[in-house]
């Protein structure tokens, strides 16, 4: 089993932007804490990161060629938002899929982050619970193909 953890724009600075948002561990702390689960678990994971839109939509749309790959977690930052075109591709691939926000955005000042419209492309949305959001992510996804064998 492959769980494809996806992150977009600006997560490579973690620990570098708003770290009173985000907090002060980086991107490559979080990326261990991933792999840890993924050792934990005895499954695969893949961590992919991209400021580009493109490179997001290609990721999405390459895994559903990949027969192992049984979930994607998704962090699309800002993108989640607004982008139909990612939402779109997440549309596309059958692939349960839950959308992860460090932040809880709903409690953020700028009204804009409030509302992510990608969310309606998965099946969970999980926010505000830190870096433990993709620990909680790959446990739904690995449930959920339990309960799907």
């Amino acid at each position: 089993m492959k769980i494809l953890i996806i992150n977009g724009p600006n997560l490579n600075f973690l620990g570098i932007r708003e770290v009173d948002v985000y907090g002060r561990e980086d991107y490559d702390f979080l990326c261990q804490m991933i792999a840890k689960k993924g050792a934990k678990e005895n499954i695969l994971v893949e961590t992919f990161q991209s400021n580009y839109e493109g490179a997001i939509i290609d990721k999405i749309q390459e895994s559903y060629y990949e027969e192992e790959v049984k979930g994607i977690v998704i962090n699309p930052g800002a993108y989640g938002h607004y982008s139909y075109a990612l939402m779109d591709a997440l549309n596309s691939v059958p692939t349960p899929k839950v959308e992860v926000h460090i932040s809880d955005i709903t409690e953020r000042p700028e009204e804009w982050r409030h509302k992510t419209v990608t969310a309606a492309a998965c099946n969970l949305l999980i926010k505000g619970h830190g870096f433990n959001g993709y620990i909680e992510a790959i446990d739904w996804l690995i449930d959920f193909n339990k309960k799907s064998c």
